[in-house]
């Protein structure tokens, strides 16, 4: 939503500098129709890149990140997404309705930590084990499970190996929940503090 908030703001703006362009250029120092045209264009042009520019500042003081660090995060989320784009193809190739159900609650838990420092992205740096190591992980079991489990026929063998996945994947929905616990944890601590401080509020209140 925000970004394309910006990008109608950055429009707003640039037209009217193009109309404004054009008019001074066309009456005021009696240009052609269409050198008055391309300058236009090229005040526009300029102007949305301004203010393109006044946005993407804004957005780093805000998030108290640099230039490089938000390339970085940037990239790390884009490779994140066709990750979880990934597990999400395996669902349609999974009949087992019990594994199912733990797949749905960790694409749950996962977008949730996507949606998080997509929104906030110096929570990235917080949730480092997840983006270089877990979510790896859950994608290459999901896509080995899925894989044994569409042959045909079965052997006690590759049965052994689909319970040993099956166990594994709920062991790394745990470490993904505390992934998520670790990115939220300051907003847990301030939660925790003004619960206190509330407490501490209404106690006072009913001794005076």
């Amino acid at each position: 939503m925000y970004k394309f908030l910006t990008v109608i703001a950055r429009i707003m703006i640039s037209i009217p500098v193009m109309i404004s362009t054009w008019l001074v250029s066309f009456f005021a120092f009696e240009q052609s129709f269409l050198f008055s045209s391309v300058i236009a264009f090229a005040g526009a042009f300029i102007a949305y890149g301004f203010v393109s520019t006044v946005f993407y500042i804004r957005f780093l003081k805000k998030h108290h990140l640099s230039v490089k660090e938000d390339r970085y995060i940037r990239k790390n989320l884009a490779d994140a997404k066709k990750k979880i784009y990934r597990i999400q193809k395996v669902f349609l190739s999974i009949r087992q309705i019990s594994f199912l159900k733990d797949m749905i609650e960790l694409l749950r838990i996962i977008r949730k930590i996507y949606a998080v420092t997509t929104k906030e992205p110096k929570r990235f740096f917080q949730g480092d084990k997840f983006y270089f190591s877990h979510l790896d992980s859950a994608v290459e079991m999901i896509e080995k499970y899925a894989l044994l489990a569409s042959q045909p026929q079965k052997n006690a063998e590759v049965e052994q190996v689909l319970y040993k996945t099956t166990r594994t994947i709920k062991e790394l929905k745990v470490l993904i929940e505390k992934d998520l616990y670790q990115i939220l944890s300051n907003d847990i601590e301030q939660l925790d503090f003004e619960l206190d401080v509330a407490k501490h509020s209404i106690n006072s209140n009913k001794e005076s």
